[in-house]
């Protein structure tokens, strides 16, 4: 079983190579806003409910997906570099698959601001993130994260056998998807 997380700021595309990547191998997709999303209908995901339940369905789907037969899981996040909560959660997921024998993968997106504005409006994110449709909201989310925490990490700063940094301003999805296919011999 293969485990790819592909981690970066909101808007960089992850969901957007995740479903290109799925499209291109036999990995299923579990972008983080089909729990997010789900759950904020009851819920916002600032709530401790809606943080709680949010958590939970994610365990729930990684230990069905992490001892099933199927042949891996892709798995989208925004990992603010500077908590520890976020350091200790990708090692908990990551152990919960490498305990079941799976190989796990880093993927790093990285992309200017600019772009990531511009991303943030298409229709496809929008058709995609219901909790994104509201685009002054999400903007201003966007940008308050940006200045708040550190969403790409420093050089050096990953130290996982399989990982790659990707800075895909100017790259389509199916470029990048082709990459991490090729880098990860996938």
């Amino acid at each position: 079983m293969k485990f790819i997380i592909i981690f970066g700021p909101q808007a960089v595309g992850k969901m957007t190579v995740g479903q290109s990547l799925e499209a291109k191998t036999n990995l299923k997709l579990f972008h983080n806003h089909m729990s997010i999303d789900l759950v904020s209908t009851f819920f916002d995901y600032g709530t401790s409910a809606g943080k709680r339940l949010v958590h939970l369905i994610r365990q729930e789907i990684f230990e069905e997906v992490s001892k099933s037969s199927l042949e891996g899981l892709i798995f989208t996040y925004v990992w603010a570099f500077d908590l520890q909560s976020d350091w200790d959660y990708i090692e908990q997921v990551t152990s919960l698959f490498r305990s079941r024998g799976a190989d796990i993968y880093f993927v790093e997106l990285e992309a200017d601001l600019e772009e990531r504005q511009l991303r943030n409006k298409t229709e496809h994110r929008l058709l995609h993130k219901p909790t994104k449709r509201d685009i002054q909201w999400s903007e201003n989310e966007l940008i308050e994260t940006s200045q708040t925490y550190r969403l790409n990490s420093l050089p050096g700063e990953i130290q996982q056998q399989h990982y790659v940094r990707i800075n895909n301003s100017n790259l389509s999805a199916d470029t990048v998807a082709e990459l991490i296919i090729e880098t990860f011999e996938l």
